[in-house]
């Protein structure tokens, strides 16, 4: 080989190995840039969800919403689920009085409409299941209640929801339908205090949810009435303004209004929307 040879042959050399570096630092600089990137919101650069989401819900609705928090917790690590159960009233009001909350899920459109007119719901509620009374009495029911009619009895301890809440209301529209007239011994501020007073037989007698009979499995047993298919309630669920985490509570609300949402739902009781 002549030296002219030489030198080009080594000058080859050189240049493949100078390339070779470049390609390895412009390689290092994605990968540190794609480590290193922020991510925003409540998904990370992934598209993977994130973030605490704070769920307020009427109190009907606690075993179903705490079986699909856990759910979606499962199925978005980087996410946790918080619940705050309640009178849908109650609810409402703390949401319009500045409580923090990215999703509400209330038993009936008109405690709903509380959240909406002071302008705290973002876009429109949709109803996801709906919910119909049934008389909760003592396990074997022992004073034979057959009927909303045998609730008047002046000898029955009965308890119902109060008027302003959802099952209070409903409770109330079915008396009315019926033209009967009952005088419970307690109004409770949510559906399940009312159901306890009958578990812990400080009641006979209970007029709420089918859902929370089903829960209550033998503490009490359920008598239906047919005056219960004129006062059955919507449940409306929206995202909140000013939501902390609005990807994360989007994707809750997409899985309580899913197949697999609406068969938790369901199997406690629900009906469909």
């Amino acid at each position: 080989m002549t030296p002219t040879a030489r030198r080009h042959r080594r000058a080859l050399r050189t240049a493949g190995a100078g390339a070779g570096a470049a390609a390895l630092l412009v390689l290092s600089a994605c990968s540190s840039s794609g480590s290193d990137s922020p991510s925003s919101g409540s998904a990370s650069a992934s598209g993977e969800l994130s973030g605490t989401v704070t769920v307020f819900a009427a109190a009907s609705l606690q075993e179903s919403f705490t079986a699909l928090g856990k759910r979606f917790e499962r199925a978005h690590p980087g996410t946790k689920v918080t619940f705050s159960f309640g009178g849908s009233d109650s609810l409402a009001a703390s949401i319009t009085g500045g409580a923090p909350a990215d999703v509400f899920a209330s038993a009936s459109p008109k405690t709903m409409k509380i959240v909406t007119d002071a302008g705290d719901a973002s876009g429109t509620p949709v109803t996801f299941v709906r919910n119909q009374l049934e008389i909760a009495t003592l396990p074997g029911n022992p004073d034979g209640v057959g009927s909303l009619k045998d609730l008047t009895d002046k000898d029955l301890k009965v308890v119902l929801c109060a008027e302003e809440v959802p099952c209070g209301a409903a409770a109330r529209k079915a008396l009315d339908a019926s033209k009967l007239k009952l005088t419970p011994v307690s109004y409770e501020q949510d559906v399940k205090a009312a159901l306890t007073k009958v578990e812990l037989k400080e009641a006979d007698a209970a007029v709420v949810y089918k859902t929370d009979v089903h829960a209550a499995g033998d503490k009490v047993e359920g008598v239906e009435f047919p005056e219960s298919a004129d006062a059955v309630n919507d449940y409306p669920i929206t995202l909140l303004k000013g939501a902390r985490h609005t990807d994360a509570a989007k994707a809750f609300i997409a899985l309580v209004r899913s197949a697999e949402g609406q068969k938790v739902l369901t199997g406690a009781g629900f009906l469909k929307p």
